[in-house]
């Protein structure tokens, strides 16, 4: 299976602010299973292979955020293969962590909990991309039962470790106040194809993923702007070509006052939610 940090397009990190850092941390390092790679008073950065793929930055200051606001629905950390899938299910098993559901998607398999703050986590594993169904530009995608047994089952004799090489986030699922407006900004303004449409959910993709971001109205739908500071998401960072990141910066849109280098590209969402576009080279994504 391809990795997802080989493509020229992929999600880098999810920054979240949290109350309780501590209790939060702990539960993406027992429960999820991303490692620790650094941590102070202030904030923790876990992940894998030295490569962060969540930030966590305390706030005890920071409103608790309502599940109808707009913000995040999910952070999904996408496992390399099926039987690593199954081996973090077996540890389910056994640590019994708050899982809240489990689909079939025909391109993927998955689960998904809820962390100590309310913030939705999806993990899951690629189906071979060969094995996709795609008419008309849109990738079939139900949300049918998952057969655990035989995720399980792949797993054979392995055992659960922590995430392992090669993990990444996957894709990140937003929650927004409208589809159409979500649209304007995520297919028009940053040039995302949309890949398949649920009834009050837009996906969308690039280089043929099935999804990289999503966007829903299934809790949120009429939500305003959000207003900060409050827990939740803080960011999501993009790793991108120069070529998919420069036309951004001709469409309309209101970047960011100050970016990290001149390279990248902070701007927000209709409702708040900040993207970082991050210049890579071919070579590094």
């Amino acid at each position: 299976m391809t990795a997802m940090k080989s493509l020229p397009f992929s999600v880098g990190k999810v920054t979240l602010t949290v109350q309780d850092l501590d209790r939060v941390s702990a539960f993406y390092q027992q429960a999820v299973g991303l490692h620790l790679l650094k941590g102070d008073a202030a904030t923790a950065e876990l992940g894998v292979e030295g490569r962060t793929l969540l930030e966590l930055r305390r706030d005890t200051a920071a409103r608790r955020r309502s599940p109808r606001e707009a913000g995040l629905f999910h952070t999904a950390f996408l496992l390399p293969s099926r039987s690593d899938l199954g081996r973090w299910i077996k540890h389910a098993m056994e640590t019994r962590p708050p899982v809240v559901g489990a689909s079939d998607h025909s391109v993927s398999e998955a689960l998904y909990l809820s962390d100590p703050e309310g913030n939705g986590v999806e993990i899951y594993a690629d189906r071979p991309r060969l094995s996709w169904q795609w008419k008309d530009g849109q990738v079939h995608m139900p949300s049918d039962p998952l057969d655990i047994d035989s995720v399980v089952a792949s797993a054979g004799d392995g055992r659960w470790k922590g995430f392992p090489e090669g993990s990444v986030v996957g894709h990140v699922h937003l929650q927004v106040g409208a589809i159409p407006s979500a649209e304007a900004f995520y297919n028009g303004i940053l040039g995302l194809a949309v890949t398949c449409r649920y009834p009050g959910g837009t996906f969308y993709a690039a280089d043929g993923y099935h999804h990289h971001l999503a966007t829903n109205i299934w809790n949120s739908s009429g939500a305003g702007e959000r207003a900060y500071p409050s827990t939740g998401l803080a960011n999501v960072e993009i790793l991108a070509g120069a070529d998919f990141i420069d036309p951004i910066r001709s469409r309309p849109i209101k970047p960011e006052p100050a970016s990290a280098t001149p390279q990248d590209l902070s701007l927000r969402d209709p409702w708040g939610t900040k993207i970082t576009m991050v210049t890579q080279a071919a070579e590094n994504i």
